[in-house]
């Protein structure tokens, strides 16, 4: 027995040795002795036409319209834009009637995901973006993102003041978005184009969108412009930076209690109110309750009839004021009185006083003094000049 005791493991030296367990998470794991840390498991490996020898086995094509005013513009840069396709192996054509743009995979086309490079570059030809911008789409890291502005708000002139603050006085504000988020912004009409790398389209989406809903870019530019400074200390890398972000909330005013209304046990009714009538009551009172179906329709009919005349009656007197002569404004004239009477002396005497004062001022026609011969010296006050002479 003593031999067998020995043979077991003392409980002391169970305790000290882990019991090792096969579990889910390191059931099929392995060393991996060629991941060192020195790689970048983010970067994008450029895509060579050595990577990809055959070609594929179906065509891929995509198209966009395009409005009337950029026509012209297109049909001059289009040379430029199919030269660039061809080197990556797409085709490309403009069809000028129906005011479209395709895009379309070749048999020497090698990177499949040129098409959709392809795609959003003639996307953002048709809004307005100039050649020089948009080819960069093709580069690898750069994409680009179209956001509807749009059907957000429904009051015009609401969208036209909004979309203005996105641009800003001089177009300050975008020029700020576009150094803090290293891409290419562009508003027109209703949609907002941007190019940059994906971070940086992401932070675009959100500004435009805030704007539109009534919150002001300059906090979105304040709260970028301090992430670029902290990225640049490396002991906060892994410390969260809500403590350094301002918080910028919507002032609400609180809302107003309503005081409450003591009633005073004075001024609370002994009994409680009335209760009003019910219709069965008002009818028994009336007698109507009691009449017949028929008798009911007769009165019913009876107080329809009375109230059409009286409303027909009303409506012809409304009619007839139409035909009502307007009264019209009498001159009172000045009536000599029937007993006031003028003799004749005194109209004989009102001609010989005309008559008197007609040869008084020929008379004085005809004196002539001596100042009428006289040379006056010229008065010191100072002509006025007229209106046209100062002109």
């Amino acid at each position: 027995m003593s031999d067998v005791e020995d043979a077991r493991p003392s409980e002391d030296a169970q305790e000290t040795q882990p019991v090792q367990r096969p579990g889910k998470k390191g059931k099929y794991r392995r060393d991996k002795p060629w991941d060192t840390d020195d790689i970048d498991h983010w970067k994008i490996e450029e895509f060579k036409p050595t990577d990809n020898t055959a070609p594929f086995l179906e065509e891929s094509s995509f198209a966009t319209l395009f409005p009337k005013y950029r026509e012209a513009y297109l049909r001059e840069v289009w040379p430029m834009v199919t030269s660039a396709l061809e080197q990556v192996g797409v085709a490309c054509v403009l069809d000028l009637i129906e005011g479209s743009m395709t895009v379309k995979t070749t048999r020497k086309t090698w990177d499949p995901y040129i098409i959709l490079k392809a795609r959003d570059l003639i996307k953002l030809l048709a809004r307005s973006v100039p050649y020089q911008q948009a080819i960069k789409v093709l580069q690898d890291g750069i994409a680009c993102d179209i956001i509807k502005i749009g059907n957000i708000l429904r009051n015009k002139e609401r969208f036209v003041k909004r979309r203005q603050r996105l641009i800003g006085p001089n177009g300050n504000t975008l020029k700020a978005i576009e150094l803090l988020t290293n891409c290419y912004v562009m508003v027109q009409g209703n949609t907002v184009s941007c190019m940059g790398p994906h971070k940086g389209l992401k932070e675009v989406r959100r500004i435009v969108i805030d704007c539109m809903k009534n919150i002001h870019p300059i906090y979105h530019i304040k709260e970028l412009m301090i992430k670029r400074e902290l990225a640049k200390d490396p002991k906060l890398a892994h410390e969260s930076w809500d403590r350094f972000l301002p918080k910028f909330r919507k002032p609400s005013a609180p809302k107003q209690k309503k005081p409450l209304r003591k009633v005073k046990k004075s001024d609370r009714p002994l009994f409680p109110p009335t209760q009003a009538p019910r219709k069965e009551d008002l009818e028994i009172e009336s007698g109507e309750y009691f009449l017949s179906k028929s008798q009911k329709d007769a009165a019913r009919m009876e107080k329809k009839k009375e109230a059409q005349a009286e409303n027909s009656q009303k409506r012809r007197e409304e009619r007839e004021k139409a035909f009502v002569a307007p009264v019209e404004k009498i001159e009172k004239k000045i009536k000599q009185e029937a007993n006031e009477t003028i003799s004749i002396d005194d109209l004989k005497k009102k001609f010989q006083d005309q008559a008197a004062k007609k040869r008084k001022k020929a008379e004085d026609a005809r004196t002539e003094s001596a100042e009428d011969f006289l040379i006056k010296a010229p008065s010191k006050k100072k002509k006025q000049k007229t209106k046209y002479e100062v002109e």
